[in-house]
């Protein structure tokens, strides 16, 4: 699935399912829950924390769940996420592809 498919996809199901998109202060806030999920299975997994009884160890359903509510965030507002990740992408080309490279940290 392309990420202009997801975003028509996950746009599909709200009208389906979701009857409406949260609005986009809401979604925000969504966002921010999703991505501390996603962090605290980072730190339980990666990081010194050790997982509670019963709690999800799943990285994929988090990142997926962030995912889901950036692309709500992005259809609501107009983003086409495809677009701006190749502008992305090109940006940090044009300022990064010696940094890197030259950083003697990273060898």
């Amino acid at each position: 699935m392309t990420i202009r498919e997801a975003q028509e996809r996950v746009d599909q199901w709200i009208k389906r399912y979701g009857v409406r998109y949260f609005n986009e202060l809401t979604n925000m806030a969504c966002l921010t829950e999703e991505v501390g999920e996603l962090a605290r299975v980072m730190a339980r997994k990666y990081g010194e924390q050790s997982f509670k009884e019963g709690e999800s160890q799943d990285l994929s359903e988090e990142m997926a769940d962030v995912l889901w509510v950036l692309i709500c965030l992005a259809n609501q507002t107009g983003v086409d996420l495809t677009t701006a990740l190749e502008a992305s992408i090109e940006k940090k080309t044009l300022r990064d592809k010696d940094r890197h490279l030259n950083n003697i940290k990273l060898k």
